[in-house]
Order: structure tokens, then sequence, then C-alpha cells
């Protein structure tokens, strides 16, 4: 019954993406939704944008391990980086009618910053995808009962996607965002209910990880602690902003309130229910101490789906992997076009095919979402790394080298070409240094990079201007000395 259920949900789904492909009709309707998106639409793909594999598998599986302290990046800086683009970006983008983010650094600074930026970007996709498509091979493998190989499962998943997103684009995955935000919701507040009655209630399960200090958020010891936990924050909170999925969602809605509203609502609609799966590893870890926290060792992704497959009826089942797969492919196929439209848009476009019109443009769109789905599955099927550490590391890339450009350019008038590129060069060579010879310092890379880059920014802005103004001053100056 399971196995039937998930086909049928995911044909379904790729229904759902072929309808929508109906709508696009132009590059902007596959890049934006042509800016027609409702409050309730833009709410659902904001929250979408970040409730994926890592959130449901593992950010819940890090919180039994670690604790609150351990989940500071994601769901506490995640959200923040949803609320903080809402407030302070969302309106000022919005007005300036872009397709991508990469348009701003190439209107606001030059094709140079473009280009650099864009690949950045692009690249720090990679890791985020990737944590996707490795968690649809991880469900497939599960609810197989290991007759799909979480290999073969990868291929499935990234096939299904890959063909909704390569021919609806925007508009394929703001209607299934809607959908799969419904399932999401709906089937976690079930579990939850269902799970609370075998451990003794919410109550029970808070006053137990209290008392083994896992709702301990902030740090105790000295400053060796707490600058970590500040740089895993700011990783997430700011790195995530200067990206083209979080600017899709704030340039696809009808209105800029409504991209204002959309991205403040969905962002703390995303940190409200990322506790409910940290709700549910917990209480496993309560139900049968021996069984998961022999599991939590030797795979702890795999908390969630066990305690579903062996401690619930099937009709939960259908219910949990039914929103699991909903959180998943929303967020995978949400950032398997952005950076897609990206480099299409911003390198493709302005440096290797000049002279494109709109059908190429979209045919072209579509190829590099094929090609970019091939690279994406190669990662994620020779990469070790766990779900949730691929999506805390992906953003490290961003923070460096597109963050402070983004920022200083919006609310800093002396912004120049000169302070974006020595912001870039300074940001992404010190944290490539860092990361090359001291990766387990006190002072994380990626915020000693965030901290040379800021730097960069002001001393490039404003040295140019004061090394022209003292020559002037020079230039003018009376000779003095004795005739």
């Amino acid at each position: 019954m399971l196995v039937w259920f998930v086909v049928i949900y995911l044909l379904i789904s790729i229904g759902i993406g072929l309808y929508a492909s109906t709508r696009v009709h132009s590059a902007k309707d596959f890049a934006v939704a042509g800016r027609h998106l409702p409050l309730h639409i833009v709410t659902a793909t904001v929250f979408a944008t970040w409730f994926g594999a890592e959130t449901v598998l593992g950010i819940s599986a890090t919180f039994v391990k670690e604790g609150l302290h351990g989940v500071v990046a994601d769901p506490f800086g995640a959200s923040l980086c949803l609320i903080l683009a809402g407030l302070f970006f969302a309106n000022r983008l919005y007005r300036m009618n872009l397709l991508t983010i990469g348009d701003y650094y190439r209107l606001r600074y030059s094709h140079t910053v473009e280009f650099i930026t864009t690949l950045c970007i692009v690249i720090s996709y990679l890791g985020w995808v990737s944590a996707q498509v490795k968690a649809l091979g991880l469900v497939f493998n599960v609810i197989s009962a290991g007759e799909v190989s979480q290999q073969a499962g990868m291929f499935i998943g990234a096939a299904i996607v890959l063909t909704y997103t390569m021919f609806g684009g925007m508009w394929s995955v703001a209607l299934l965002d809607f959908v799969q935000m419904t399932v999401i919701m709906a089937g976690m507040l079930f579990i939850a209910v269902l799970v609370s009655g075998k451990v003794g209630g919410v109550g029970a399960v808070v006053s137990h990880a209290q008392a083994a200090g896992k709702l301990d958020f902030f740090p105790h010891g000295n400053y060796t602690e707490w600058i970590p936990f500040i740089g895993a924050w700011l990783t997430m909170m700011l790195g995530s902003i200067p990206q083209q999925d979080v600017f899709q969602r704030i340039t696809s809605a009808k209105t800029e309130k409504i991209a204002v509203r959309g991205s403040v609502l969905g962002g703390s609609l995303y940190f409200v229910f990322a506790f409910v799966p940290m709700f549910l590893a917990y209480s496993a870890t309560m139900i049968d101490p021996k069984v998961f926290g022999e599991l939590l060792t030797r795979d702890s992704q795999l908390v969630l789906p066990t305690l579903i497959l062996n401690y619930t009826p099937v009709f939960a089942q259908v219910i949990f992997f039914g929103a699991l797969l909903s959180a998943i492919m929303s967020c995978s196929s949400a950032t398997l076009l952005a950076p897609s439209v990206a480099f299409t848009e911003n390198i493709l476009k302005h440096f290797v095919f000049k002279q494109m019109g709109d059908r190429q443009f979209l045919r072209t769109m579509r190829i590099t979402v094929l090609c970019f789905g091939g690279v994406v599955l190669a990662f994620a099927l020779n990469s070790n790394a766990s779900i949730f550490k691929m999506v805390e590391n992906a953003y490290k890339i961003t923070l460096v080298a597109a963050f402070t450009p983004l920022a200083f350019g919006l609310y800093w008038k002396r912004a120049n070409n000169q302070g974006a590129l020595a912001a870039i060069v300074m940001g992404l060579s010190s944290w490539i240094l860092m990361e090359s010879f001291e990766p387990s310092a006190v002072w994380p890379p990626q915020l000693i990079g965030l901290l040379m880059s800021v730097f960069g920014m002001v001393a490039g802005s404003l040295l140019p201007n004061f090394m022209r103004a003292q020559h002037a001053h020079h230039a003018h100056k009376p000779p003095t000395g004795i005739y």
C-alpha cells in the first residue's frame, strides 16, 4: 500500500507540473512565473524554500545529538534569512524588475562582478540540491524495504523532479509548492499528535529534553564557543540572502507588498514547523532508547523513517512519507531551477550567446536545468557528507563573495565597482586560505571571509576617491621654498 501510494503521489505531482507548463509562454514565465503569484502562493513557495530533506531528516537528527545549540544555522539562521530578506531586501529588489539576482550585480557594478557572483551562487547550489537528491534516494530505499538501492533511488528522484521542473519552470514550482505545503503541514501535525500519545504528550517530551540539556541554545563557555556559534548562525542567515531561489520568490509576486509579506510569513511558518521533526525524532529516543541510540551512532538520518515504519500504522506511514516526499520535491525543484536560470541569464546570455531571442533563451534555460541536474546527481552519488552538513556548507561561498556587494550596494551610496571587486577578492581569498590551513580554528573561515569582504568593500570604495583627492590637493598646492 505504501509503495503504491508513493507511485500515485509521484504521478500526480508530475501531472501538476506538466499542467503548469501550459502557462509558460516566455522566459519570464519560466523564470519568475510572469510576476503573477498571489500572497498564498508566494508564502507557500517561500516556506518550501527551506523545508526540505535537511529540515525533516537532517535538523531532527542533529537536534537529538547536539540539542538546540547544534541547529543554530537551521532553522534559526534560515528562517531569519527569509524574514530579513522580506523586511530589508524584497521591496528594493522588486522595484528593479530584474530576472535574476545576477542582473542586480551587473546594473549596480559591472559585468565582471555579475560573472563572479553568479558563478559563486551557482556553485553554492551543488551541495543544497545534492542533499535533496540524496534524501530522495534514502526515502525510496526505506519505503521499498531495500529493494531499491539508495543510488537507484537518487536516479529515480532526480528524473521525476527534472521532468516537471524542466518543462514548467517557476509555474510548476509555485503550484506544486502550494499543494505540497498543505500536505507537509497536515501530515506533520497528524504524525506529531499520533507520536505524542506514545510518550505522554508534548509536555513530557519537552521536560525530558530540557532535563537532558537539549533545549540550551546559547553557549556556556568563553569566546572559543561563542565565535563558532555566531559563525554558524551568520552563514545561513546572511549567506542565503543573495540566492537566486530567494530572489525568485520575491520577484514572482504580483505586487511589492505581496513580495514583502510573503517572505516574512513564509519564513515565520518555516521556523514554527521546523520544530515538528525535532519533536518527532526526540520522541523516538524516548520510545526505544536502545534501538534509536544505536541508530543515531550508525546513521542518524534514519531515525525518523525508522520510527514511522516500526511504530505507526500504515495510514500514518502513508501520511508521513507523503509529507516527506512533498518537502524534498518542492525544495529540490526550486533549488534546481534557481541556479540554472542564473547561469543561463548571467553567464551564457551575456558572455557566450549574446544575441539570444526569447524562445532560444527559454530553450537554453531548459537545457541548463537538465545539465545541472546531471551534475547534481553525480555530486550526490559521490558525496559522503550528511544531508545537514551539505546544506550548512552550501552558503559559505555566497556569504564571503555575494552578500557584502548586495547589502552595501542597496544601502550605501558610495559603494562602487572597485569596492565590490575588492570585497569579492578579499572575501574569497581569505576564506579559501583559512579553509586550506586552519579549517577548525576558533574563528570559522567563512566568518573571517565575511569580515574581510566588508573591509574590502569599504576600503575599495573609499581609497580611490581619497587618492584622487590627495592628488588634486598636491597638484594645486603652491610651491614652497626660498627663491
